[in-house]
């Protein structure tokens, strides 16, 4: 680079780290508390279903798997047109597309008919075009709130890149809590945040995703986790954070969006069992959520908003990743792990073990590095494959480029495939589904909830869903001589040891060089 190109490349830095380091955030913002709408047995939602017999007894909750992307997107189209009351969502992610487009569209027509809409949303990732979300906050009977906001300008991924470089720990600390739920009645829990990428929409790359929708007795748990992050004083209103400049650019997309009218859900590719209602159809909104359901007892592990300040002692608190490593290490004959992101560290390791020592089997799905959109975080899991492997644990690796459609896991035809899922299935009988995963990020920096549910049923559904990928959709490793090996999926032989499968030299040589550098709790 000529000199003066890379003076005046440091002079730009200069000043962009000067105007971050004098941006500041509201001491104390103005904002309304509010909680959960306090009756959904009197909401047609909350009479939908309603549990009968031994089930009514036991105080048992519903649910259904929601593995195949058109579902994800069809249930949460779904809640939307059947509420009547409140709709409150909590999202990492918010992405600008089609999808989100839809779903923002039908957030906007709920609102206009007297529904309560609550939009809780991490705010690392609210610049560019997904900051587009933000300006739903001008519409009446719609309250947006970030959560643990950076300061810093919004106009793209490098200007927050460039912020977030000054208050490294702040923005380490994130909300990756994901919900959905509809008058209080009923709730989407899983791994999905919202976009066309989580719901087999993109046409270059998606991501392999579970939900449970949930309704009955555990939706006020639920709520109640909504809540307390809604009322946290990490909550900053949208309009406590922008300037008046773009307030005014927010209020116009706002005011263009709403004489827009609705938008029409793209026609299913092929036919599926529970395609998605009709927009603006409540009656049949209903009749797509009633069939399908398992009841089973159930509770929820989510973390506290506190977890996210800097002052907290992670050791002290007990997080989502603690309850699963408890429920993990009292498996008796099987353990079925899917994380995206695997990093383990010392203390799954030892669970690991003792699991192993006691005859336990076992397995973890995670994605291979060709697969993974986190290159980092596959070296921070990458070291510990022998040692995983030479414990007994046994390994696969989501293959990226899939053949065809996988039922359950699988992502859209003609587009590579990347894992986001999160669960854990006990002994056939219990199935964990939520938004952490297991590495030392979930369990120290960010917060997670997830919905733990006793069923066999339940749980033989996650396996139905999740075995194809294993036996057809992922590489799984073996140890030869300490030299690892990739078996090709459907059994077709080992693939060279020499490299990772399916990536090139040039990420191969540039993981090789800034993997080992990388601390594995922030990958």
């Amino acid at each position: 680079m000529p000199a003066p190109t890379l003076v005046r490349l440091l002079l730009l830095l200069l000043q962009c780290a000067t105007l971050f380091g004098c941006a500041s955030l509201p001491a104390e913002p103005p904002r309304q508390p509010s909680t959960a709408w306090a009756a959904p047995q009197q909401t047609e939602l909350g009479q939908l279903l309603l549990p009968s017999g031994a089930a009514a007894a036991r105080g048992d909750s519903g649910f259904r798997l929601l593995g195949a992307a058109q579902d994800a997107l069809g249930a949460r189209l779904a809640l939307i047109q059947a509420s009547s009351r409140t709709l409150d969502l909590q999202y990492y992610a918010i992405h600008a597309d089609q999808s989100t487009e839809l779903l923002i569209a039908q957030l906007r027509h709920a609102a206009r008919r007297g529904v309560r809409v609550r939009i809780l949303l991490d705010d690392l990732n609210s610049v560019g075009r997904d900051a587009q979300v933000m300006a739903l906050s001008f519409e009446k009977n719609v309250e947006v709130r970030m959560f643990n906001p950076l300061t810093g300008p919004r106009a793209s991924v490098l200007t927050r890149a460039m912020g977030s470089l000054l208050d490294a720990a702040q923005a380490q600390r994130r909300m990756h809590n994901k919900l959905f739920i509809a008058d209080n009645a009923m709730a989407i829990a899983g791994g999905r945040n919202l976009g066309d990428a989580y719901f087999g929409r993109d046409a270059s790359s998606n991501f392999v995703d579970l939900d449970l929708l949930a309704s009955g007795v555990i939706v006020p748990a639920l709520s109640a986790s909504f809540d307390r992050y809604w009322n946290d004083p990490l909550a900053y209103p949208v309009e406590a954070l922008i300037s008046p400049e773009q307030l005014q650019d927010l209020k116009a997309r706002s005011a263009t969006a709403a004489t827009a009218g609705a938008l029409a859900p793209p026609e299913p590719s092929a036919p599926q069992p529970h395609a998605a209602p009709q927009v603006g159809n409540s009656a049949a909104a209903l009749r797509w959520l009633k069939p399908g359901w398992t009841w089973a007892p159930a509770i929820v592990l989510a973390d506290k908003p506190d977890k996210l300040l800097d002052d907290t002692d992670a050791d002290a608190q007990d997080t989502v990743v603690d309850g699963l490593l408890q429920l993990m290490g009292q498996a008796r004959h099987d353990v079925l792990v899917v994380s995206a992101y695997f990093v383990p560290g010392q203390r799954l390791m030892d669970v690991f073990a003792a699991l192993v020592q006691r005859g336990v089997r076992v397995r973890v799905l995670t994605n291979s590095l060709a697969s993974s959109d986190s290159p980092l975080a596959h070296a921070g899991y990458a070291r510990y494959r022998v040692r995983l492997l030479a414990l007994g644990v046994e390994l696969y690796e989501l293959r990226s480029e899939q053949t065809g459609r996988l039922r359950g896991l699988g992502s859209a035809a003609g587009s590579s495939s990347s894992l986001h899922a999160k669960a854990v299935v006990l002994d056939g009988r219990t199935l964990v589904i939520g938004s952490m995963n297991l590495d030392l990020r979930s369990l120290l920096y960010n917060t997670e909830v997830a919905l733990v549910v006793r069923s066999g049923a339940l749980a033989a559904q996650a396996v139905q869903a999740i075995a194809p990928t294993l036996r057809d959709g992922a590489y799984r490793l073996q140890l030869a001589d300490g030299q690892l090996l990739w078996q090709a999926p459907g059994g077709a032989g080992p693939v060279d040891s020499r490299g990772e499968p399916d990536t090139s030299l040039t990420l191969r040589l540039v993981l090789g060089l800034l993997g080992p550098f990388a601390p594995e709790e922030l990958l």
